[in-house]
C-alpha cells in the first residue's frame, strides 16, 4: 500500500485533491488509520484515478464524473469523449498544449491497463556525482508544472556552462524535493509529504572537479556537505550529489509529458516486489536530440523494503 503523499506522486495530483476527492465519496483510500486517520491506497486504484483526471479534463463536473464511473464507462468511450475535448482545444491550441499532453497521457495509461508492457525494472546503487546546477520551484510534481520550470532552467545551464568553458562530463540529472518549511514553529506533519504541493525542481549536468577550477569558479566548501548546492562565481551552483543506496529504474522513451504511463508502471512492480518509495524519482537524460520523441530517460525511484 502507498500513503497518500506517495500515492499522489504516482498519479500526479496533489494530496489534497486526493482528501477531497475521499470527501465526497469518489475516490476511497484502501485504508484509513483508525488512530491517526492517514490514508493508504493500493495501486489498482490508479485505474479509478486516472479515469477521473482524465474526465475532470474533458469538462465533467465531479458529480457527472461519479455517475459516469457509476457506469462503469469503457475505454473507446473514453477515446470518443477525448476526441471531441481535443476538437475543441484546437482553436485555442497555443495555450492548451500543456494540458493537451497531460490529457492523451492519461488516456494512454488508461490504454494500457491490464496489458502494460514488461518494461525492465532493475534495482541498483547509483554513484555520487558532481552536478551543476539551476533551481526553480514548481506548482506540483505533475508534467504540466514541471515541464515550464525545468525547460528554460536547463536552457540557461547549458547557456551559462558554455560562457564558463565547461563541458559536461556526462548526461543531464534532474532531482527533486520538497519547499522547505518555514523555520521556527512545529506541528504535526500535514498528511501527505508536508502538506504542500510545490516542490523544488534541480536541473543539473555532470561535470567534473577539474573542468570547474579551470574555468575559475570559487566553490569553497561544497565536497565537503553533500547535497548541498554551492555558489560557484559563474551564475550556476554545483552540488555533490549523493548516490541512492537502493534505486528502482527503468527506462522511459519520449518526452516528459508522457511519462504518466512509465511511472505508474514503475509503481506497480514496486508495489508487487515488496518496496516502497524512499522519496522523489531522479531523472537521467541519456539522449535528448532535438526530436523528443527519441528522448531516452531513465527514472532512478529510491525504495526500501516495505
Amino acid at each position: 500500500m502507498f500513503t497518500i503523499g506517495d500515492f499522489a506522486q504516482y498519479g500526479r495530483v496533489s494530496a489534497r485533491m486526493l482528501r477531497h476527492y475521499d470527501a465526497i465519496g469518489l475516490l476511497r483510500p484502501a485504508r484509513t488509520d483508525p488512530v491517526s486517520g492517514y490514508r493508504f491506497y493500493e495501486a489498482a486504484q490508479l485505474a479509478r484515478l486516472n479515469r477521473i483526471i482524465a474526465l475532470k479534463d474533458l469538462g465533467f463536473s465531479l458529480q457527472q464524473v461519479g455517475a459516469i464511473l457509476a457506469e462503469e464507462v469503457s475505454v473507446p468511450e473514453l477515446r470518443g469523449m477525448l476526441r471531441l475535448r481535443q476538437a475543441e482545444l484546437e482553436a485555442a491550441r497555443t495555450a492548451a498544449d500543456a494540458r493537451l499532453a497531460q490529457v492523451e497521457a492519461r488516456l494512454r495509461t488508461i490504454e494500457s491497463e491490464g496489458r502494460m508492457s514488461a518494461d525492465d525494472v532493475v534495482v541498483k546503487r547509483t554513484g555520487t556525482v558532481l552536478l551543476a546546477e539551476l533551481s526553480g520551484t514548481a506548482a506540483s510534481y505533475g508534467p504540466e508544472d514541471i515541464g515550464p520550470v525545468i525547460t528554460p532552467l536547463y536552457a540557461e545551464l547549458c547557456r551559462l556552462l558554455e560562457t564558463a568553458g565547461v563541458t559536461p562530463a556526462g548526461p543531464g540529472l534532474a532531482y527533486y524535493e520538497d519547499v522547505p518549511e518555514p523555520s521556527g514553529g512545529s506541528r504535526r506533519p500535514a498528511e501527505g509529504s508536508d502538506g504542500k504541493d510545490a516542490i523544488v525542481v534541480h536541473a543539473g549536468m555532470v561535470i567534473t572537479e577539474e573542468a570547474l577550477a579551470k574555468a575559475g569558479a570559487t566553490v569553497g566548501d561544497a565536497s565537503g556537505r553533500p547535497g548541498t548546492p554551492a555558489a560557484t562565481g559563474l551564475g550556476f551552483d554545483v552540488v555533490t550529489l549523493p548516490g541512492l543506496d537502493g534505486a528502482a529504474t527503468v527506462v522511459h522513451r519520449g518526452p516528459m509529458s508522457r511519462i504518466l504511463p512509465t511511472a505508474q508502471n514503475l509503481a506497480h512492480w514496486i508495489d508487487a516486489n515488496g518496496y516502497r518509495s524512499a522519496g522523489y524519482a531522479r531523472e537521467l537524460y541519456l539522449e535528448c536530440p532535438p526530436d523528443q520523441e527519441k528522448w531516452v530517460t531513465e527514472i532512478q525511484e529510491p525504495v526500501v523494503r516495505a
